[in-house]
């Protein structure tokens, strides 16, 4: 049997864990192994059981979203961290992505969107909102007051080739390698070579940083 996915749940409201803990229990894919009702409880369970997927609420009383990523991650890196929120701000979005989240989803979405999101996190890659990157490159696009450098970000995007930067651009607006090949029409195992040449060039250690790289400096916009 395949290992289960194991989920810690992080949010303050309790009605809302119970509906995403009774939605995962349909499937024997996934294990919900706790819950937290605040950040610093959530990175005390995630310390305490190392899941393989945390869902965390971003905003909280006390010890909010973006103190608990910071606290997971450097108690337990190896955890895969996915924002699910109702924060519509493309800054928050950012920010967590900066801090290491593996993804960045509003709470409105459908179910199995979740379940899709939860397997990618699981194994690394980024999932974002597709409202949330609409609104990240467009705001990136007009000239946000936080974009890199041009001249600075030109001299690294050169070291590129150019299907290495149809690639960073993908992975910029959130697609998986599968559905990066299928744009492409290339094969899933040479998209997976060109990402890991692209992480290697550009000095990045993740996809999640790929995808803020990109964004920030306006690349995925153009």
């Amino acid at each position: 049997m395949t290992e289960r996915i194991r989920i810690l749940l992080v949010d303050d409201h309790g009605l809302f864990r119970s509906g995403i803990k009774s939605l995962l229990k349909r499937s024997d894919e996934f294990e919900v192994v706790g819950e937290a009702a605040d950040g610093l409880e959530g990175a005390k369970r995630a310390k305490q059981l190392a899941p393989d997927v945390v869902l965390l609420d971003l905003h909280m009383p006390g010890v909010g979203g973006l103190d608990a990523l910071k606290l997971i991650l450097e108690e337990v890196p190896q955890t895969h961290v996915l924002m699910l929120t109702v924060s519509e701000d493309s800054e928050d979005l950012l920010t967590t992505l900066r801090g290491g989240a593996t993804g960045y989803l509003l709470k409105n979405i459908e179910a199995e969107t979740l379940i899709d999101a939860i397997r990618m996190a699981s194994r690394g890659e980024p999932v974002v909102s597709p409202l949330m990157m609409g609104k990240l490159l467009a705001n990136r696009s007009h000239g946000s007051p936080s974009a890199a450098n041009p001249v600075a970000a030109d001299a690294e995007l050169d070291k590129l080739t150019p299907r290495e930067r149809e690639i960073l651009a993908c992975i910029a607006k959130g697609q998986s390698n599968k559905q990066i090949a299928r744009n492409l029409e290339v094969a899933e195992s040479t998209v997976k070579i060109h990402v890991q040449s692209v992480l290697k060039k550009l000095h990045l250690s993740s996809r999640v940083q790929a995808a803020v790289f990109a964004v920030e400096r306006g690349f995925a916009a153009q």
